[in-house]
């Protein structure tokens, strides 16, 4: 990765928080920027869901990174400071059994509906992908014959740990978020045609000062995650640069 320019060490770790969804990249990305700046990230990633709502209740963070649709939604409340919300990465869905499996058909979009009729469990997360995924369950016209074969998986808890473990048959979830389990195996994106994107996005809290040394690191912070340098780390979690 490029040098980016040194600042001042800072006193106390930035402090974050995120869906888990980012959590192996903001990772690689905090600790790569910490190396070349001196400035520590302690990023916390929880379920989307459980972090929107510790951010709504006050909880005090420098920085929030979450699907872009919940960035938007703490906007309005006023819990996110507005303009301040900055695009980090697109991610994709992949589809994952357990390891030993035989790899499915999910080539087409018509594979991956035979593929989906034919598990006799599926699983799912809590986010906005989760929420994409049930979306084109009902647009397929197969959400009622499939539902009790439905597991959600909750909140914070890897998709693919349910696959790993035997207890689902097929698993959803972002790409991200299955690379890196072990115990499972990866038949793919889901194809071209009916691929869920989400926009993950940074935002900075609205009780922080915006000419604070912390809201200055955090600007820092989100230059160098945007920036080329940090491209071939974000393609590496399976994602791809806003």
């Amino acid at each position: 990765m490029n040098n980016t320019p040194a600042q001042p060490l800072s006193t106390a770790p930035l402090k974050g928080v995120s869906s888990m969804a980012t959590r192996q990249i903001l990772a690689e990305l905090c600790g790569e920027y910490q190396r070349q700046t001196g400035v520590a990230v302690a990023m916390e990633s929880v379920g989307g869901v459980d972090a929107a709502k510790r951010v709504a209740a006050g909880e005090s963070f420098d920085l929030v990174v979450l699907a872009s649709d919940a960035i938007d939604r703490l906007i309005a409340a006023g819990h996110i400071r507005a303009g301040s919300r900055c695009d980090l990465v697109h991610s994709g869905v992949a589809v994952a059994v357990r390891t030993g499996q035989s790899l499915p058909d999910i080539s087409t979009e018509d594979a991956l509906k035979q593929t989906v009729l034919a598990a006799p469990r599926i699983s799912y997360s809590t986010g906005p992908s989760g929420v994409a995924l049930a979306q084109l369950f009902e647009r397929w016209g197969i959400a009622d014959e499939i539902r009790s074969r439905m597991v959600q998986a909750p909140p914070g808890v890897p998709v693919g740990s349910l696959v790993a473990a035997g207890q689902v048959d097929l698993g959803f979830q972002q790409l991200s978020e299955l690379l890196n389990v072990p115990g499972i195996a990866i038949a793919g994106p889901l194809p071209d045609a009916v691929q869920i994107t989400t926009v993950f996005s940074a935002g900075l809290p609205s009780a922080s000062a915006s000419d604070s040394p912390q809201a200055e690191q955090v600007r820092g912070l989100l230059s160098f995650m945007t920036s080329a340098s940090a491209t071939a780390a974000i393609e590496r979690q399976g994602m791809a640069a806003a």
